[in-house]
């Protein structure tokens, strides 16, 4: 209204009657532009959001996260003890206790039902977190974990991954792209535990260490070079500037801080830090190595 007003006046003070009429068109045109900014930003709702916001985008990304992940245990038309196991022992990385607990918990349970709606789910959750590029990947990367849970990619799981990516708007290409990573980042996981039982079991007969030369050599941790460029998305033929470029991009995805603003649940920061880690050490592995 105010840019008709003004536009009206200015036009008449230069241009007299024809002025006028073209001041009165630019400020219609000037307060149509204004309000679809202003409706665009959330109207006068917007200031009212604050944490409640947050916490209403929290409690969906989370809420929603375990629905689909019992979806995708139920695919092949039972939940197996292993992705309950995987499933319980995520909510343990979470620290998951008392309500919050048994919340995840219902979630996963309602996403087993029948009358589960996967499309609905994943659609709202794409909808509330729409330019949340890095937490609608991070929600495909989870459910990824979950089909991975025991070690191995059924032709149902792959579907139903697939049918998620592009609920959310994820390309194939894409989805190649997260799910090669993720194996890579599953593979090197299972390394590192069985290189940290070495150590311990080690520890226990450290004492035939100190014969001979006296110097004792760690076991290697496992990692390739193959598959630290794995981890970071790249191939055996990288560069050493595609390297850094890749680890700068993954870092920022995955930045904790960054996600938690976002709408990612403060319980599942560790997810978040546990993939920088990963992705940190396969980057130190190739400056090493380089």
């Amino acid at each position: 209204m105010w840019g008709k007003i003004l536009g009206a006046c200015f036009g008449f003070m230069f241009g007299r009657i024809i002025g006028l009429f073209i001041g009165l068109y630019l400020g219609h045109m000037f307060d149509k532009s204004l309000k679809q900014n202003f409706d665009k930003a959330g109207g006068f709702s917007s200031l009212f959001k604050g944490d409640d916001d947050i916490n209403q985008r929290q409690a969906l990304f989370f809420t929603s996260c375990f629905g689909v992940m019992g979806h995708i245990a139920k695919s092949n038309g039972r939940v197996s003890e292993t992705h309950i196991r995987a499933a319980s022992l995520f909510m343990d990385e979470m620290g998951l206790t008392g309500d919050d607990r048994k919340e995840a918990q219902d979630a996963f349970k309602a996403g087993k039902d029948a009358d589960f709606s996967l499309k609905e789910t994943v659609f709202d959750f794409k909808e509330r977190f729409a330019r949340r590029h890095d937490l609608l990947q991070l929600f495909l990367e989870i459910q990824i974990q979950m089909a991975f849970s025991d070690g191995v990619l059924a032709a149902q799981e792959k579907e139903l991954l697939q049918d998620v990516s592009k609920l959310l708007g994820i390309s194939k290409t894409h989805f190649a792209f997260v799910l090669k990573r993720y194996q890579a980042e599953f593979s090197f996981r299972q390394q590192q535990q069985r290189y940290q039982q070495q150590q311990q079991r080690q520890q226990g007969q450290s004492s035939s260490y100190r014969e001979g030369s006296g110097h004792h050599v760690p076991p290697n941790s496992g990692m390739s070079r193959t598959q630290a460029l794995a981890l970071l998305g790249l191939n055996n033929e990288a560069s050493e500037r595609e390297v850094k470029v890749a680890y700068r991009k993954l870092m920022a995805q995955h930045h904790p801080d960054k996600l938690v603003s976002q709408g990612l649940p403060k319980h599942m920061m560790e997810l978040a830090v546990k993939k920088s880690q990963d992705i940190q050490a396969a980057y130190e592995y190739l400056k090493k190595a380089a």
